[in-house]
């Protein structure tokens, strides 16, 4: 392994990280709220968040494809066996491929819709809180992974 070779990867995981949670948050403390505030209009929501599912479902492979090699070249595998923070990225890396890629288009996505046909207002605001805690879990994931790379601990 050289510095470089690390280092572009790690690169690649941040920008990953970055296009991913940074659309979570677009997506939770701007869309919404909006959405909500000009008249809980969810098929919007479902045509703009649709958009951004793309976005997502790449950013979160370059997260995966870029982590792995990260523990690939630095021959880091066992350090999964004690470092919760790396458990923290990889559980919530999870979360949100287990929402892009199985549960929202073949569950979520019809149960909202139904749902939004008889009360908008009631899945804005179940939506709005649904992002709120993905976004909180991200946050504090991100959090954790960067202090936990650079030797901090928080316990």
């Amino acid at each position: 392994m050289t510095i470089n070779d690390y280092a572009l990867w790690r690169g690649l995981h941040v920008l990953g990280v970055v296009l991913w949670i940074g659309g979570v948050a677009f997506v939770t403390t701007i869309l919404i709220p909006a959405l909500r505030r000009s008249g809980n209009d969810y098929a919007l929501f479902e045509k703009l968040e649709h958009r951004f599912g793309l976005q997502a479902k790449l950013s979160t492979q370059i997260v995966l494809i870029s982590g792995l090699a990260m523990l690939y070249l630095s021959n880091a595998w066992s350090r999964l066996a004690d470092t919760w923070w790396l458990w923290a990225m990889i559980v919530t890396w999870g979360i949100f491929t287990l929402m892009l890629f199985v549960l929202e288009p073949w569950l979520i996505h019809g149960w909202l819709k139904r749902k939004a046909q008889l009360d908008s207002a009631a899945t804005m605001r179940l939506l709005q809180r649904l992002h709120y805690a993905l976004l909180a879990l991200s946050l504090l994931t991100v959090g954790a992974g960067v202090v936990g790379a650079h030797g901090g601990a928080w316990f």
